[in-house]
């Protein structure tokens, strides 16, 4: 009976040391994970510029750290079992070759991920545009890039297939507005509008970047002067800036009694 008993015990124990394995593997994960977002919010307080890139960064550490506890906790459980670990390791010099052959798509994108991160190609946040398709940046892992349009459409993309990046985050954007002007006004005065505008709006416009700048007259029609302004924003707020300079300036011209030329609608009989 005693026999019975303590075999019943390590039958059980057996079949309990792999979930606590599993237990103890995804306790570890979590604690990790915490402390490393942790560490990089420290960071990013002490440099804003960087917060993308620490985002990124922490999730591809993170991203590591999975696989890693993943596989020691396999290990771990095959070992309980009676799996020779060691005659295993040892025995992947022999089939490294068939492995390679088998995983080496996986391999491919585990070392483009790599790549990415390390040449700074892109970040979470960033927009880009990967095989004619456009979006924001919301995940980089070892494998897989992840990105979403403004549809909320979602391309899942093998990194080792990401060839060519345009990144719209890399430079500023710049805002252009074309202000038509009846021909009627002083140009010395409209332009004394605008550059007070300007003065006004510095450092007020949201997502711009510096001074709105008046670069005159880029055409002349029949009723009108055309004056074209242009304002750099931040990465991609270049519409927003548009909307807002647009609005701003059809007040200020408004309030100096500054003349805009009229559509004109021609209706014919058809004849």
């Amino acid at each position: 009976m005693e026999i019975f008993g303590t075999v019943f015990f390590e039958d059980l124990q057996k079949y309990i040391s792999p979930v606590i394995y599993i237990i103890v593997g995804v306790l570890i994960y979590e604690v990790l994970k915490r402390i490393i977002k942790k560490a990089s919010v420290q960071k990013t307080l002490k440099k804003r510029h960087h917060q993308k890139r620490a985002q990124t960064v922490s999730a591809l550490i993170i991203n590591i750290l999975k696989y890693v506890i993943i596989t020691i906790v396999i290990l771990g459980i095959m070992a309980n079992f009676g799996f020779n670990i060691k005659a295993l390791v040892a025995g992947l010099g022999v089939s490294a070759a068939i492995i390679s052959l088998a995983f080496q798509d996986i391999a491919k994108d585990f070392l483009a991920g790599i790549t990415i991160i390390a040449e700074d190609r892109y970040e979470i946040g960033d927009t880009v545009e990967i095989n004619g398709f456009m979006g924001e940046v919301i995940f980089v892992g070892l494998r897989s890039t992840r990105i979403r349009n403004y549809k909320g459409a979602t391309l899942i993309i093998n990194n080792h297939n990401i060839t060519d990046v345009i990144n719209y985050n890399l430079h500023n954007s710049l805002a252009v507005v074309e202000v038509p002007i009846s021909r009627e006004e002083k140009p010395e005065r409209v332009e004394k509008v605008l550059n007070d505008l300007a003065d006004k709006l510095e450092g007020n416009i949201p997502k711009a970047k510096g001074r709105m700048d008046i670069l005159g007259v880029e055409m002349i029609t029949e009723h009108a002067m055309v004056y074209k302004i242009t304002q750099a924003t931040a990465a991609t707020e270049q519409y927003a800036v548009q909307r807002y300079l647009l609005r701003e300036i059809r007040i200020a011209l408004e309030k100096n009694h500054i003349k805009v030329p009229k559509q004109k609608i021609e209706v014919t009989d058809g004849k």
